[in-house]
């Protein structure tokens, strides 16, 4: 069975800028409770013309231009995201289209928050059955800001708009993927919603006047949840991988909430790692957050080779993932400081 790893990382983070200013005014906060509450001082904003899939062929373009492969030769395509562009069909079919991945098998998967890793996960079983010499492009995005109620503060403060992909392949047997752990609580999927929209509840005028077409979040349910339920998800994990927590030296997590995140971080256990964060700057991006923020490490040189990575997302479900990779050698630590420029100048 061919082991499988990360060979090369990419995201896509849009131009505008939205501060905390512009969003506590409608949410009845200021700038400082924002930061206070969550640690977030601004985020991103799609441009009106783009949909979560141009977000995703971006990132996805990234991806491969770091690890120097070409669209066609990518076989699959799994895209996590709970914002797609249509009902159906699925977003990344034109993602494929888009980037011209002509040979690829593209769906996508819903697991909110938690998406990147449950389609990395999938991308990974894909691969190894598939055998040696394929890749699997996994892409989370998401554009938050289409589905928010700005009056609401437990909500509008948190979100911003962005997408992150991985190329995954094929990698030396010292590296890669060792262990992935999916968690679901469906007794809890009510913490976390999109009430109207699907056929439990069809668009109505109704539903339109009842905002119901909002995201809509028990702040304090999801909380508990994360705090009950991700620490025992890593340690079984570790446990099962037979991985000392001391021996993680990174984690990425999924960029929720700054402050619920250093609240959990000492239960965690891992007092050798780095937890890595983007979100003051560009938010809680949904399924984009895990691998946006991988991508930001990565291209500032913070993995090293063999480095033990935990990465981990939480969502709607109640749902929670988590991976432990030991990082590969790729083919932006070869070239890191030329692609470093052209990600900047892209920007």
């Amino acid at each position: 069975m061919t082991r499988i790893g990360i060979l090369a990382t990419g995201s896509y983070l849009p131009s505008t800028v939205v501060t905390n200013e512009e969003i506590a005014r409608g949410a009845g906060v200021t700038d400082e409770w924002i930061v206070r509450k969550t640690g977030i001082r601004e985020r991103r904003r799609a441009d009106d013309r783009d949909a979560t899939s141009d977000l995703a062929a971006r990132a996805a373009r990234a991806a491969l231009e770091q690890a120097g492969v070409r669209a066609e030769d990518v076989a699959y395509i799994v895209l996590a995201t709970s914002t797609p562009d249509h009902p159906q069909p699925a977003t990344a079919s034109i993602v494929q289209h888009l980037i011209g991945a002509v040979n690829a098998a593209a769906f996508d998967i819903n697991a909110v928050c938690s998406g990147f890793v449950y389609a990395t996960t999938v991308a990974e079983r894909l691969l190894r059955a598939a055998g040696e010499g394929r890749y699997a492009l996994v892409i989370g995005a998401d554009i938050y800001s289409r589905i928010l109620d700005y009056s609401d503060r437990k909500t509008a403060i948190l979100f911003g708009d962005g997408a992150g992909a991985v190329l995954l392949g094929g990698v030396p047997d010292t590296c890669g993927i060792r262990e992935t752990s999916l968690l679901t609580r469906g007794d809890q999927y009510r913490l976390i919603s999109v009430p109207a929209g699907g056929s439990r509840m069809p668009a109505t005028e109704h539903t339109l006047d009842e905002g119901a077409h909002y995201f809509r979040m028990d702040g304090r349910g999801v909380r508990s949840f994360v705090q009950e339920n991700l620490p025992e998800a890593l340690h079984e994990l570790l446990d099962r991988a037979g991985v000392d927590r001391d021996h993680v030296q990174h984690f990425v997590p999924h960029q929720a909430n700054g402050v619920m995140l250093g609240e959990v971080w000492p239960a965690l256990g891992m007092p050798s790692a780095t937890m890595h964060l983007a979100l003051e700057l560009y938010g809680n991006t949904g399924s984009a957050s895990v691998p946006v923020t991988l991508d930001i490490a990565h291209r500032q040189g913070e993995f090293a080779d063999g480095d033990t990575v935990l990465m981990a997302g939480f969502g709607g479900g109640m749902t929670v993932g988590a991976i432990l990779t030991q990082w590969a050698p790729t083919a932006y630590a070869r070239d890191g400081e030329q692609d470093e420029q052209r990600v900047l100048a892209a920007r």
